[in-house]
């Protein structure tokens, strides 16, 4: 762990615990021999702001690390070996995720726990949220995984088995509707301010709700689900229902740039280190003549004579065949404001609810598929702080034109840098459509999952091992139970 992080951890960690202190400084006078200098329970407050920072800063990292390869966001370059751009992933990539949620995980459910010793709802409806967060990116990534029984080597429960990943859905979904129902406004939030929504609780169960309903867009194939009434139901029922509708309420993590909230990239430059933005992903925007160019990436150069000179947005194309000398320009690569301190990280935005009511709304179960669509635009843009130029629906690349693939592909822009959020939607829906080349490896084939650790494979290994039995095997084609 980096040293300005552990800053980090104990600082929010003393202000939580001075909170608790001052407020129970007039009982237990008894107590004597308490040692003043410790904390005798944990609280919900001590542990919320710590496990915010760290998984969102560490999923802002990974999608730049994994997702925005796989997706075309970005490409390595120069092109040194084969690797995620080309579907050649290492059998440890996922140890990363794997590790940072079980962590967080483990610290969600001790809020949960905590919460209902002192008996405060609001607290423990937000350690659910944030543990099913967690969790459904767990199984998005990897499939089947230890769950029920994770977490519990203090009970002796060393190596736990490996769960269904569509019982674990179940229990999430049941798990976001119980925690809709524990939020108590009268109540309030009684411990120091968290760093994601300042102690709203309003936007809180907003994000519980939305958070529900990306999980029930995620298993929409599954028609015994009934996904579709259901989201229709909750969409309906804004009363019973609240969820994020304006940019404002949006579940975002502003990295403030002061120490210790800063950037994941502890050097900016290595943001930029050795990539450079990918041809689908900027010819696209191109072709939309979108005002989010600049914020994403660089101009290209080309030396003419002796000068350098712009040559506008040109990227590189992803898996490209041949030599890296076969491009006789300098290609745009990532603007470093994206990560560079201040900045900002999604964890589920007022556009991606939008587009998923555009989604619904394509498909016959809402009305008004164009204002949804045109609205998850707008919110999309507004989160970069840009306004929508007044032309930008004329244009025929970007006007609705009632097809899926046109809401996906504004969606595909909306959800960059938001963890693996592309990559999941791509899973579902096939969408937005990547160009392949011949140098892709795995048959040309988008892997469905990531390989199990290889921690896991050692430390769990009778349990890994029926779990690959199982499933035919550790593969990255193995689909997750959602894909069709």
């Amino acid at each position: 762990m980096r040293k300005d992080k552990l800053i980090f951890l104990l600082y929010l960690g003393f202000l939580a615990c001075f909170t608790l202190q001052f407020t129970s400084c007039t009982t237990n006078f008894e107590e004597t021999n308490t040692d003043p200098n410790r904390l005798q329970e944990i609280s919900p407050g001590t542990l919320l702001n710590p496990l915010i920072y760290e998984v969102a800063t560490s999923n802002m990292y990974r999608s730049w690390s994994h997702n925005s390869e796989l997706m075309q966001d970005i490409v390595t370059f120069p092109q040194t070996s084969y690797g995620i751009q080309h579907y050649n992933l290492t059998d440890n990539i996922g140890a990363a995720p794997w590790n940072t949620y079980y962590r967080w995980m483990k610290t969600a459910k001790d809020i949960e726990q905590a919460s209902v010793r002192i008996k405060d709802s609001n607290y423990e409806a937000i350690g659910i949220t944030l543990r099913v967060w967690m969790a459904s990116n767990l199984v998005d990534l990897f499939g089947d995984v230890p769950y029920f029984d994770a977490g519990k080597g203090g009970e002796g429960l060393i190596y736990p088995a490996f769960d269904e990943q569509e019982k674990i859905y179940d229990s999430l979904l049941a798990d976001l509707e119980r925690a809709n129902t524990l939020y108590d406004a009268k109540r309030g939030m009684v411990y120091y301010q968290d760093i994601l929504f300042n102690n709203d609780l309003t936007k809180w169960q907003k994000f519980t709700n939305s958070l529900h309903l990306r999980l029930l867009l995620r298993i929409s194939n599954k028609t015994n689900k009934e996904a579709y009434p259901k989201m229709v139901a909750m969409l309906n029922d804004p009363v019973k229902y609240p969820i994020i509708s304006k940019v404002e309420e949006e579940a975002t993590f502003v990295i403030t740039g002061v120490t210790p909230n800063v950037s994941p990239w502890s050097r900016i430059q290595d943001f930029t280190l050795s990539r450079k933005m990918a041809g689908f992903f900027i010819d696209n925007l191109n072709e939309f003549k979108d005002p989010r160019l600049p914020v994403f990436a660089t101009q290209a150069t080309r030396m003419e004579g002796e000068k350098r000179v712009s040559i506008g947005y040109k990227g590189i194309p992803s898996a490209f065949e041949g030599s890296d000398g076969q491009f006789d320009y300098e290609a745009s690569t990532l603007n470093n404001t994206m990560a560079a301190n201040p900045t900002k990280t999604p964890i589920l935005t007022y556009a991606e609810i939008l587009f998923l009511q555009a989604e619904l709304a394509q498909k016959g179960y809402l009305t008004g598929a164009e204002e949804y669509y045109k609205h998850g635009v707008e919110a999309a843009m507004k989160f970069h702080e840009i306004d929508v130029p007044i032309d930008y629906f004329t244009n025929p690349a970007t006007e609705y034109d009632g097809t899926l693939a046109r809401i996906m592909m504004q969606k595909y822009y909306a959800l960059y840098m938001n963890d693996y959020q592309q990559w999941f939607e791509y899973k579902r829906t096939g969408l937005p459509k990547l160009p392949q080349t011949k140098a892709m490896m795995n048959n040309g084939i988008m892997p469905s999952r990531f390989p199990y650790p290889l921690d896991i494979r050692t430390k769990n290994k009778t349990n890994y091992q029926l779990q690959v039995q199982k499933m035919g095997g550790d593969d990255i084609n193995v689909k997750i139970w959602w894909q069709n």
